[in-house]
């Protein structure tokens, strides 16, 4: 009996792993910049732990208003693009069938043949062919606002919630050390999980994302120390 075997592409995580990785990594950051700015600023312990509860919250409610926004955008293209291709289709099937076949030929598929399988494809799914060779738009690549919306709230919302939980059982003495500590490990094992479920080289991202990690916290920690001594 033949089996079939049925492959599973990385490919397939872009679209959610994309947001979810901008929601951790923006959490992280921009809570720990925060709650290091204002302890920078010889904040009490509870300003600090408000401050940092609002940044979560309003970071939140940010990305998945910014992703909703964006990804919308992108989609409301990819509808249009798909409308003028199904007039298109209507108006002059047969020069639609004959530029898929121009698509396939320029891939190295012999002319003939090209026209054969344009003519296959489009009898069974017209627009559903065209909108993968010709405009790039698939199942996969779909745009899915409300999925990154979500993805990117709860994301943004669990890499906040590691600094904070830093706050609480820090001394005041130490705070900023065992934040800037912490919120550095979370960001290295950010980057290492992101890049072994997208099946990338490990190091790289893992640096990057604890380097641009590090260089925010100390600004926004430096401009705190430089307006709590003026204030």
């Amino acid at each position: 009996m033949r089996h079939v075997h049925k492959e599973s592409h990385l490919v397939e995580r872009i679209g959610w792993l994309r947001a979810a990785v901008l929601g951790a990594n923006d959490g992280i950051i921009s809570t720990a910049s925060l709650i290091l700015g204002v302890a920078a600023a010889a904040a009490t312990k509870g300003d600090i732990l408000i401050a940092g509860v609002a940044g979560l919250v309003a970071g939140a409610m940010s990305m998945a208003a910014g992703e909703y926004v964006s990804v919308s955008s992108q989609s409301d293209t990819e509808q249009a693009d798909l409308a003028r291709e199904k007039r298109e289709l209507l108006e002059d099937p047969e020069f639609e069938k004959e530029e898929l076949a121009r698509i396939y030929a320029e891939r190295g598929v012999e002319i003939g043949l090209a026209r054969e399988v344009a003519r296959q494809l489009m009898a069974k799914d017209a627009l559903g062919a065209h909108a993968r060779d010709e405009l790039g738009i698939s199942e996969i690549t779909a745009s899915r606002p409300v999925q990154a919306a979500l993805t990117s709230a709860a994301t943004f919302s669990a890499g906040a919630a590691a600094p904070l939980a830093l706050v609480l059982p820090s001394p005041s003495s130490l705070l900023i050390p065992v934040v800037s500590v912490g919120s550095l490990v979370s960001l290295a094992l950010l980057g290492f999980l992101s890049a072994k479920m997208g099946g990338a080289e490990i190091w790289k991202p893992t640096v990057r994302v604890t380097f641009w990690g590090a260089l925010a916290m100390a600004v926004t920690a430096g401009i705190g120390a430089i307006l709590g001594t003026v204030v």
